[in-house]
């Protein structure tokens, strides 16, 4: 069983092998992160055929005897001010990840930090009053490289505060954050309620909500 040290204290944290002591399955992990960065996308780039642009309705000019090309609209494709040939239109880019698959890729995620070493437990009572500058000396103290992503509980006001004005240093609630989330980071630091959210949801135990494919 991988055990985690304690961000800024002494001691350390039994890890749940089932949740962090998975192998690690590349193309699930790759899978997972396209799906959430694909659902993070907007999809509202358009342009207008040239059936939509304003105008053009009137024949140019005759179509014999001017000596130049045949033109029926002046808001053809080839035309200045004309419409866009294949251009984008609004579109959704989700896909679908199983659950079971996106659990796998967490579980995955997770366990890559617990072999590294790469994963410290806070104590999230400890910043009851907000102070980034306790918060940096605990993160220069562990050692472990940026960037670095803190996982919290929702009510863990305090804590989110005295995190998110670091440099290469991000905080967001354990169930807003997804497989792409984890991977990406160097280094992980989790709460304590946060831990039991994340061991929870790798399990698929109970009913925490999961990240949308």
């Amino acid at each position: 069983m991988a055990d985690a040290p304690r961000l800024g204290a002494a001691g350390g944290v039994a890890l749940d092998d089932a949740a962090f002591g998975a192998g690690f399955n590349g193309p699930l992990v790759h899978e997972s992160v396209r799906a959430e960065l694909n659902a993070r996308r907007r999809g509202t780039a358009s342009t207008k055929t040239r059936g939509l642009v304003r105008g053009g309705g009137a024949k140019p000019w005759r179509q014999k005897g001017t000596g130049r090309a045949r033109a029926g609209s002046s808001r053809s494709p080839l035309w200045t001010g004309g419409g866009v040939v294949f251009g984008p239109s609004p579109r959704s880019y989700t896909f679908k990840v199983n659950r079971k698959a996106r659990r796998a890729a967490l579980r995955s995620a997770l366990s890559v930090h617990a072999e590294r070493g790469s994963i410290a437990v806070l104590d999230a009572a400890g910043f009851a009053e907000p102070s980034t500058k306790r918060a940096a000396e605990a993160l220069v103290a562990w050692g472990q490289p940026l960037p670095t992503l803190v996982l919290l509980a929702e009510d863990e006001v305090g804590a989110a505060k005295s995190f998110r004005n670091l440099q290469r240093v991000t905080s967001l609630p354990a169930d807003a954050a997804g497989v792409a989330d984890i991977i990406g980071a160097a280094s992980l630091v989790v709460s304590e309620a946060a831990l039991a959210l994340l061991t929870a949801r790798a399990k698929g135990a109970g009913s925490a909500p999961e990240e949308a494919s």
